[in-house]
Formats: C-alpha cells, sequence, structure tokens
C-alpha cells in the first residue's frame, strides 16, 4: 500500500527552497514529483516521496531546519476545507479531534495521540510510511505545524511547555527556539508538544455552533482514500503507544474501536498478525534509536518494551545477526559515552553553535497570526 497525502504537505515548499537557493522544481522531478501538484493542494501524493524531497533539500542546503521554516509560513487554511470545520470549533480540545477525526483527508501517514496526565498534555506525532524513511524534516514539519495550528486557535502569545524531538539537535537550534519560543528536548522519548491542559479548554473567540454544523455536514462529503488500511493504522498505534508501553492487542484494539478478537480477525483478512506488526514497528524504531548518540542501549531496551537487557540483546541478534553494540560500531555510530568524551575533549555541545552551514532567516509569513477565516481553493 502506498502511503498517500494531500499535495498540500509540500505547501511553500518552493518559496524556501527559492530562498535557499536550489532549484525546487529540479528536485521534485527528481522525487517523482511536478511544481503543478503544489497548484492543486487535494491532488494525492506518495508521502515516501514528498519525505525524500525535503531530505535531500535539507542535505543540499545545509539547512537543518529546512521542514520547520515551511511550518512557519502555514496557514490554517492550509489543512483546506477541514480548516472550515476546525475554526468554528469551541475549544482547542475540539480542534484538534477534528484533526484526529479526519486525519486521512488530511495526510495517511500521520499519527496523532493526545495523552492528558493531571494538569499536562502530550500531543504525540509520527510520520509512518508503508518501508521505515528517515523523515527528520517530516517530523519537524508535522511538528511545526500542529504548533502554528495550536497558535491559532490560543493566540501568538502562547507557548507550549516543551517541543520534543526523538532526533538529535542540530548543530544550530536558533530556528527552533524563534519559532516555538519553549523548551527544546532533543533524543527524547517522543516526537511532539507537551503544554498545559488548560490551554486545551481555552474558548476560541471565533467558535460558531451554527457554521461548524454546516462545516461538518460539508466535511463528511469529502473524499478520502477509501477506507484505510487496518494494517498501517494499527502500525501507526504500535509506533505511537510502544516507547509508553502500552503497545499491547488490548489497548490497541481499543484505539481502533473494536474488540481483540474483531481486531486479530481484521488483521488476518488483511494478511498480518499483531505479533508480526508489533516487531516490525519494533525493527524500525530500533534502527532510529540506534542512530541517535543520545540513547543508550539499557534506554533503547527500555523503550522497545525489554525490561532485561539480555532479552533486548538477543532479539536484536535474532533480527540484525549480531549484537546492538556492535551493529553501531560498525555503522560509525557514536554512542553516549564516546559522545560525552567528545563534549569533555572538545567545545559545547553542538547545539550552542551556528553551523557553518547555518540557513538564513526564513522568510516571514505576512502575518504573525494565522487567517482563520480564509479557505484554500483548488
Amino acid at each position: 500500500m502506498t502511503v498517500l497525502a494531500r499535495a498540500a504537505s509540500l505547501t511553500n515548499y518552493l518559496e524556501v527552497s527559492r530562498h535557499l537557493g536550489l532549484n525546487g522544481h529540479g528536485l521534485l522531478a527528481q522525487a517523482g514529483l511536478s511544481a503543478s501538484l503544489l497548484e492543486a493542494p487535494d491532488q494525492r501524493i506518495p508521502v515516501a516521496a514528498a519525505i525524500s524531497v525535503l531530505e535531500e533539500s535539507a542535505r543540499l542546503s545545509g539547512c537543518e531546519a529546512f521542514g520547520l521554516r515551511m511550518a512557519e509560513l502555514r496557514q490554517l487554511s492550509d489543512f483546506g476545507e477541514v480548516s472550515l470545520l476546525i475554526s468554528h470549533q469551541h475549544s482547542l480540545r475540539d480542534a484538534l479531534q477534528v484533526i484526529v477525526q479526519y486525519r486521512h483527508v488530511l495526510n495517511n501517514a500521520l499519527a496523532i495521540h493526545i495523552e492528558e496526565t493531571g494538569k499536562t498534555v502530550i500531543i504525540r506525532q509520527e510520520v509512518i510510511t508503508e518501508q521505515p524513511i528517515h523523515s527528520r524534516q517530516a517530523i519537524e514539519l508535522a511538528i511545526g505545524v500542529m504548533h502554528r495550528f495550536c497558535s491559532a486557535l490560543l493566540g501568538a502569545h502562547w507557548h507550549p511547555i516543551s517541543v520534543n524531538f526523538t532526533h538529535a539537535a542540530p548543530a544550530d537550534v536558533a530556528i527552533h527556539r524563534r519559532i516555538f519560543g519553549c523548551k527544546l528536548e532533543f533524543n527524547s522519548d517522543f516526537n511532539g508538544i507537551v503544554c498545559s491542559a488548560s490551554d486545551l479548554d481555552t474558548a476560541n473567540p471565533q467558535a460558531n455552533e451554527a457554521m461548524a454544523r454546516l462545516a461538518q455536514r460539508y466535511v463528511c462529503t469529502l473524499q478520502d482514500d477509501g477506507n484505510p488500511s487496518l494494517v498501517h493504522e494499527v502500525r501507526k498505534s504500535i509506533f505511537l503507544l510502544m516507547p509508553m508501553g502500552r503497545a499491547t492487542i488490548e489497548h490497541i484494539a481499543q484505539t481502533q474501536g473494536m474488540n481483540v478478537r474483531t481486531l486479530q480477525r481484521r488483521l488476518e483478512e488483511e494478511g498480518a498478525t499483531f505479533s508480526e506488526l508489533v516487531n516490525g514497528v519494533r525493527r524500525d524504531l530500533v534502527l532510529r534509536y540506534l542512530e541517535s548518540p543520545g540513547y543508550s542501549l539499557g534506554r533503547i531496551a527500555d523503550m522497545l518494551g525489554y525490561s532485561m537487557h539480555s532479552s533486548f540483546t538477543r532479539w536484536f541478534i535474532s533480527q540484525f545477526g549480531q549484537p546492538p553494540a556492535t551493529w553501531r560500531v560498525q555503522h560509525d555510530l557514536p554512542t553516549p559515552l564516546k559522545r560525552a568524551r567528545s563534549a569533555a575533549q572538545g567545545p559545547a555541545e553542538p547545539w550552542q553553535h551556528s553551523s557553518s552551514q547555518a540557513c538564513p532567516s526564513a522568510p516571514r509569513p505576512a502575518s504573525d497570526h494565522l487567517q482563520l477565516s480564509q479557505t484554500r481553493k483548488c
């Protein structure tokens, strides 16, 4: 199954690439995409191709915040027709539920989980494709868009408690600090935004129940990709819940609105089993974690659901034919110990310095506030 997203996921790509001196049209063509697709935001494009464009653009430009710069220019209207429904919701909590409900219409690769614990809320996000792809730029784009979305409803003065990324910090975090204005957590256990629970219930001054009902009826008529693959939806849930220790078949069945027996039967109909999907996600996540110098093997084992380091090592050997420490060394990846020694012997942490290829200031949006009433036209 090819995972698709609206072409609007690449909104502002040409503007940012041009600002950085790239041939955006050529890079799109290299990935099998055309610039004309961006003029039809509801057209569907392969997510893997979009990710490839973002990663190659970041590499060629030397700008590690390429995806984030695109997010900085986003408007609520870039959600397409769904923005009509979002903008009239009573609160951010209701608006987030709309995004979760219509995520298939927006981006079939986007996984979102909202976890509320006491006075704190974590909005977890992942970008999941049919095959594991390094997607640092796509993740930062998704989190940046979510931040812009929250600011649209709560006001430009709003700042979350923290923004978290599973990948390592870039050489220069100036753009991250300017956009998010809060604590940045790299090498985190999850990708997403942490905010106060009270933020979710802040009243939206643009809320209008009558308009929301009209928008709901209209949005329900929109065509999406058809019935989404249950296998893909379950994989997205496992990606989000495994680091939380909650990727059990009982919990995943609950997220899909069915009982365990029904989930097992439906997966079998699609030629998969739950244990196979869990193992596949573990394989994808372990490589992501091993590539990050901030993760110790003990922490990786815990995040993948292994209470015993020896059990994790046995599983890794069965999957990759060698211990995880050996795999890391053979791929010339720095361990946390090496990273600590390097920091002690050399300069300060890399995110305290500007990169020699630090990207120039981003083109600023026409307004610091998202336009809630503007709707993109095809």
